[in-house]
């Protein structure tokens, strides 16, 4: 396996104008970050848990159509499959959550696939799969442990949201697991509340300094920033006509590590994650835009040309 993502996936309902009606779709960070690395030609698997209901089945003819190995999901009986509602407005996309008790906040360390974990390049978690439940947290931290002590990498998304924990919490988790991490994927804003920092050079070496060895700083329209042994880079956005950006940081996530594990290059990585991403927004839901590999390099040979 080349990439194991970590944690909840949850059933998107998804309003697909102002006012609109709603679409069925698929979302919950990590499992999006699987979908778009199978999409991008990873060998993805997913660890976590889904209820014994229509909609773990939903989820399970999912990864089977994408090609994502779902050997590592719980089914529970006892407990439901999460899902969420997106609404659209003026300030962008809203999210109302229905995941109280659901199946991935019951996983425990001892659920843990040991085995799958000890054969992975690389364990890609989230700080959202570490707010859920307690065990859910104990859970994140066991799989990272077994993983490193396997040799493997570490991806991690700092995720905050803070409907789940409160904020010092967070930072206390957040700095603990960014330490652990080879591959550290931030968003600008939520690096800014869990670092109470402002540019992205002073988040990035904050994190290098806590041990994370390459730091892709996702900016939103303007872009990312790079930082790792590769050197250090600006990579501006690309213009596209955007509608939805339920998914756009789990699509670079997914992107990125796919074609890090590749190429070896995390900044060469950054510049292919930074178009998925790009091609993420211009649909509506968190999995059906995913770009696959081709598109994206279709998309950048597309890019070059205008910019020659």
């Amino acid at each position: 396996m080349d990439i194991l993502c970590l944690g909840e996936p949850m059933i998107e309902f998804n309003q697909s104008a102002p006012g609109g009606a709603y679409l069925q779709g698929f979302g919950g960070d990590t499992s999006n970050a699987a979908v778009a690395a199978a999409r991008q030609g990873a060998a993805a698997g997913y660890v976590g848990a889904t209820g014994a209901d229509v909609f773990g089945d939903l989820f399970h003819d999912l990864w089977a159509r994408e090609g994502v190995d779902d050997a590592g999901v719980l089914r529970m009986a006892q407990a439901p499959t999460g899902i969420y509602f997106v609404t659209h407005g003026p300030e962008g996309h809203v999210f109302s959550y229905r995941r109280s008790g659901s199946a991935a906040s019951l996983m425990r360390p001892d659920d843990l696939p040991f085995e799958l974990l000890r054969e992975t390049r690389v364990l890609h978690v989230s700080a959202i799969s570490q707010a859920i439940s307690e065990s859910a947290c104990d859970t994140v931290f066991a799989a990272i442990e077994e993983v490193r002590e396997a040799g493997g990498l570490i991806s991690y998304d700092t995720n905050l949201r803070l409907a789940l924990w409160p904020l010092p919490r967070a930072r206390a988790v957040v700095e603990a697991t960014a330490a652990m991490a080879d591959i550290l994927l931030p968003g600008l804003d939520d690096a800014r509340l869990l670092t109470g920092l402002e540019t992205a050079e002073e988040i990035a070496a904050h994190y290098h300094a806590l041990g994370a060895k390459r730091v892709a700083l996702t900016l939103g329209a303007e872009g990312v920033h790079y930082s790792g042994p590769e050197g250090r880079e600006r990579i501006a956005s690309h213009k596209v006509e955007a509608v939805d950006a339920t998914g756009a940081g789990d699509a670079f996530d997914g992107a990125f590590l796919a074609e890090f594990l590749r190429s070896g290059d995390g900044l060469a990585a950054a510049h292919h994650a930074n178009a998925a991403a790009a091609l993420a927004v211009c649909g509506y839901g968190a999995v059906a835009p995913l770009p696959h590999r081709a598109d994206v390099l279709a998309f950048l040979a597309k890019q070059e040309r205008r910019g020659a």
